[in-house]
């Protein structure tokens, strides 16, 4: 039970309730002199000293040590007296053992303050929240040389306010250093009095990349592969939803009420633009919103303006046919009336989101429709994790228009970049050929971004090297900051990073 005080000698344990009292005495061995390293059994006075030590059955142990202290026999030593230790066991300046020290140290370094000032009690240790940051606060942070990879990125202290940038080591994952700011200056600055990089993964960041030009010319910046995929994919989509009438109306383009009151307000908005009319005028005598003119007229064709409708499956899908079978035969037939029906037949949804789905006119629809960024999903899935339903879904879009034919080939061809090779370099230059030439305005935008990064996106395609690793680290900063909500400086906040 006591191992641990086997340096000491113990004379006597006595159980005081919720605390359990460890009287101990040190050996009486000869100690050496701190300052001239004499040794000396010397002794010059005795002292007691209380010290926590790790709890026994959920109690907390109290030891009383019986110290000496000693007497240098060197009369030229500058440390005439001192206090003998024993290493291993007690520490100087410390009031616990270096085992619950240990303990304590383990719990504070993945909990912090608050966290660990509530853990800790129930263990049998006494620890208050302003301790446990103490005692974080004094953990030794790991003394890590500048790697050859380097992964830089930046975190949000405080959204759309304060921002910090992380550095770590790219290829092991190890946490180097944490920035205050996220500017270039700021990199540069650090990346100078740290040199040794060969190697920069970062972001599509214009900031880093610059800095790493000022401060390491020579260095070669890596563009993060899943960056590079995210922008393919928000070109793509916004290209499907561009497209919407095209690819719709293989896989069920609404059409009713709401398909006419598009075409009418495209065909109103045109006729008062031709006829020489503002645009704020048209709001006002269509009495429609500015940004829904705006829309309306930027459109060459309505079509442009379908888009299908974002809708998920409900509760109500199963009664679709019901409901429209009975407003065709009532056309005045209530809410009310349809939801006692319904609930016949099994419904045990609320009546609002009957009202609702009435309102929305989707009982009018002969099944669910595919919205734009489902669509776009089928096309930037893995066709391998496809199932049978979704790859004809898959070939209706892709075969509706030639633009989306296209769309289709530009992101497959992209796709088999992202598997690092020697000759992904000209197999790129051929990819930005063949969407420049394709009628995908959003692409080309996408293309020309490649353009002005083209070395970093051209070694992130032929290296192993990636920025993933920095990407792990802020999504547990994040945890972190959670953690010491109400507590969290900056310095604490980089002593935790840099401890995990």
């Amino acid at each position: 039970m006591f191992s641990g005080l086997s340096a000491l000698s113990v004379e006597g344990v006595e159980d005081a309730g919720d605390v359990i009292v460890v009287r101990a005495s040190t050996r009486g061995d000869e100690v050496v002199c701190p300052a001239c390293g004499t040794p000396t059994g010397r002794v010059h006075a005795f002292h007691e000293r209380v010290l926590a030590d790790v709890p026994v059955d959920g109690r907390r142990v109290l030891v009383r040590v019986r110290m000496r202290r000693m007497r240098c026999p060197v009369t030229e030593c500058a440390r005439r007296t001192f206090r003998e230790q024993v290493p291993g066991l007690i520490e100087r300046y410390q009031r616990r053992t270096a085992r619950l020290g240990k303990q304590v140290r383990g719990v504070v370094r993945e909990l912090a303050g608050r966290a660990s000032a509530r853990l800790l009690p129930s263990l049998g240790i006494a620890v208050g929240r302003d301790t446990a940051v103490r005692v974080l606060l004094g953990i030794p942070l790991p003394d890590r040389a500048v790697p050859r990879v380097l992964g830089i990125d930046d975190f949000a202290l405080r959204r759309c306010h304060d921002y910090a940038t992380v550095v770590i080591d790219a290829d092991t994952g190890a946490r180097i250093d944490v920035l205050p700011g996220r500017g270039a200056d700021v990199v540069a600055g650090w990346l100078r009095e740290h040199p040794g990089v060969e190697v920069v993964c970062r972001d599509g960041s214009t900031a880093y990349a610059q800095a790493v030009r000022d401060a390491l010319p020579h260095a070669v910046q890596v563009a993060d592969r899943w960056h590079l995929w995210h922008g393919l994919c928000d070109a793509a989509g916004r290209e499907v939803a561009a497209h919407s009438a095209c690819w719709a109306s293989a896989t069920g383009l609404r059409q009713g009420k709401l398909a006419e009151t598009t075409l009418d307000r495209w065909r109103q908005i045109h006729a008062l633009r031709e006829a020489g009319v503002g645009l704020l005028d048209c709001s006002r005598r269509l009495g429609l919103a500015m940004n829904t003119v705006k829309r309306y007229a930027r459109a060459a064709t309505p079509e442009r303006i379908q888009r299908v409708p974002k809708y998920r499956a409900c509760m109500v899908d199963p009664y679709r046919d019901h409901l429209r079978t009975r407003r065709e035969q009532e056309p005045g037939v209530g809410a009310t009336t349809l939801l006692g029906e319904i609930r016949a037949l099994g419904y045990n949804g609320s009546q609002n989101l009957l009202v609702r789905y009435l309102n929305q006119g989707r009982h009018l629809d002969d099944h669910p429709h595919l919205s734009s960024r489902r669509a776009a999903r089928l096309l930037l899935t893995r066709p391998g994790n496809l199932t049978e339903r979704q790859r004809e879904r898959l070939d209706a879009l892709t075969s509706a228009c030639p633009e989306m034919t296209a769309l289709a080939s530009v992101v497959r061809s992209f796709a088999t970049l992202l598997v690092p090779h020697k000759d992904n370099p000209a197999r790129l230059t051929a990819w930005t050929t063949a969407a420049r030439e394709a009628d995908l305005p959003h692409m080309h935008s996408f293309a020309r971004g490649i353009d002005q990064d083209t070395d970093a996106v051209t070694a992130a395609i032929t290296l192993d090297h990636h920025n993933g690793r920095t990407e792990g680290v802020n999504t547990k900063t994040k945890l972190l900051k959670r953690q010491m909500y109400g507590r969290a400086s900056f310095a604490l906040l980089r002593h935790r990073i840099l401890l995990g």
